[in-house]
């Protein structure tokens, strides 16, 4: 009879087998619990957003057996989060790339992409400064590194931030070297510090001024909204939901459901709340854009014969 010499290797072997098989079937049984409005997901969402989604998750969980867990990262975090599958589903203010996609492809996963909103990237001030207004030419030199005496500096969330690499882009670089940058961790460190310091021009998502949390409120009644003067006419304009249906705002931006999921699970559920009915609507009610206007529900009385007496 053969016998192995090397029992503790064996078992090792052993164990790995068993608990790869179980891990297998853990999955497997979380699929079959998990549809697409019930079960329990994990989503990765770019911090400038967590309002607007925190918003969504809260009414979704409230009409269906699910629990949303939003865990609120900076931009490049968040795409991480796909890469290294932390989690399948991510919430971005821009889509993947073609060289991102082709990373999926590579997995056999197919993302599922559902745009949703248009918001805006806003710059605000103290309201102890005599400014109403920038350019965002200005913006731009600064940020390249030129001499820019109207601008003191600029104050992000994250050197990781949509916000950052969004201005970045609108610059023509991949990262600022300018010494007046200055970034937090987070869009309410960035307003607190604007409202108690002069002459600082933060940079948030449109978002948390439009839905501070209670213990913002004082802070962000403490700041004011810039006018943006574009790179092309004179006119400014602010970042109202107005300004951004009609493309006139120049720094405006679209806003990405990034599925990875490869089956129907909750997140294409939520995500079809978003884009449904009851999710553009609370998207209006933030002060964003909806990628689609909802319908308007008119009820319509006819006179009774009590009415006509």
């Amino acid at each position: 009879m053969r016998k192995f010499t090397n029992l503790p290797y064996f078992a090792l072997i052993l164990m790995a087998v068993v608990v790869f098989i179980f891990s297998c079937n853990q999955k497997e049984n979380s699929k079959k619990k998990e549809t697409v409005l019930k079960g329990n997901v994990t989503i990765y969402v770019d911090e400038t957003l967590t309002p607007i989604i925190e918003a969504q998750a809260e009414v979704f969980e409230n009409k269906y057996p699910a629990t949303i867990k939003l865990v609120s990262k900076s931009e490049s975090e968040t795409l991480n989060s796909l890469f290294n599958e932390k989690s399948a589903i991510a919430i971005l203010s821009r889509n993947l790339t073609p060289e991102e996609i082709k990373i999926f492809e590579q997995r056999k996963i197919n993302p599922k992409i559902t745009p949703f909103a248009t918001d805006g990237v806003a710059f605000i001030i103290n309201k102890n400064s005599a400014d109403s207004l920038v350019a965002l030419k200005d913006i731009i030199s600064f940020v390249q590194g030129k001499n820019t005496p109207s601008i003191k500096g600029l104050v992000f969330d994250n050197l990781n931030s949509s916000t950052l690499r969004y201005v970045n882009a609108l610059a023509g670089i991949e990262r600022s070297s300018q010494k007046g940058i200055f970034s937090f961790k987070t869009n309410d460190e960035v307003i607190k510090y604007v409202s108690e310091n002069d002459n600082m021009i933060g940079v948030v998502g449109v978002n948390w001024l439009y839905e501070p949390k209670p213990g913002m409120k004082k802070y962000v009644e403490k700041v004011n909204t810039l006018r943006v003067k574009g790179l092309s006419g004179d006119a400014s304009f602010l970042p109202t939901q107005n300004d951004i249906a009609e493309k006139k705002y120049p720094l405006a931006r679209d806003l990405y459901i990034i599925n990875c999921q490869g089956y129907s699970g909750l997140g294409m559920g939520f995500a079809s709340f978003i884009g449904g009915d009851i999710g553009q609507r609370i998207i209006l009610k933030s002060g964003l854009v909806p990628v689609r206007t909802p319908g308007r529900k008119l009820l319509i009385k006819t006179k009774s014969k009590d009415d006509e007496n």
